[in-house]
């Protein structure tokens, strides 16, 4: 193999998560990596999946329904994750192709959720997105709005797994990921989605269940 393949750039990564996983005690297994695909060709994916990794995610619905209906038809148990931003009126398409979303964040986003899971009669693993940094640039809910979204989310029946977020650019990501595990347990979630290419070694230390890594499996972009 050779050091840029992607075989060889998922290894060094599945090899780092099972190190800062045995130094927080914990399992490699306890985290799922997500192979953050936008943006890439169903030839620049294609390596991974032949390589074994199943877990893939992608920021848009429309992108994700060009590449990935025919990619499963060869790799039926590959799983799809939405983590990018989702409109409402998109959250049937979503429904019907992604088997996580994490990014749920407002109100009117769960009520779409909630119909078109009932229509389809699938029903997605949700992630609730936090504005960890409060940064008004950025998607994901506030902070103190969270126990709303939470309950809404709940009561309308949305399979909720836990909860997402992104940390300001360019700071150090250790404290808002620690935040986002303390709002996890107040709220009795396991899950914990963060981490990306950057920092999801400190992620894992800190309880990451789902780490979204792109450029260190599929290298830069051109």
């Amino acid at each position: 193999m050779r050091p840029d393949d992607p075989e060889t750039r998922l290894a060094a990564v599945n090899e780092a998560i099972a190190r800062a996983a045995h130094l927080a005690g914990r399992k490699a297994e306890s985290v799922t990596l997500i192979a953050v695909s936008k943006t890439r060709s169903a030839e620049e994916i294609a390596p991974l999946l032949a390589a074994g990794h199943r877990a893939f995610g992608e920021n848009r619905v429309q992108e994700a329904q060009a590449k990935w209906p025919d990619l499963r038809v060869a790799w039926p148990e590959a799983r799809l994750h939405l983590v990018g931003q989702l409109q409402s009126n998109k959250a049937e398409e979503a429904v019907a192709l992604f088997d996580a979303i994490h990014s749920v964040d407002r109100s009117s986003l769960v009520t779409a959720l909630a119909r078109a899971m009932e229509r389809h009669d699938q029903r997605p693993t949700c992630f609730l997105q936090v504005n960890i940094g409060d940064e008004p640039q950025k998607g994901g809910c506030a902070i103190d709005a969270l126990p709303g979204l939470l309950a809404e989310a709940r009561d309308a029946g949305l399979p909720v797994a836990g909860l997402m977020a992104v940390p300001p650019a360019d700071v150090e990501a250790a404290p808002y990921f620690a935040l986002l595990a303390k709002l996890a347990r107040q709220h009795g979630l396991d899950g914990l989605s963060m981490g990306m290419s950057g920092d999801y070694e400190t992620a894992v230390t800190l309880g990451a269940t789902h780490v979204r890594v792109g450029t260190a499996l599929f290298g830069a972009r051109g």
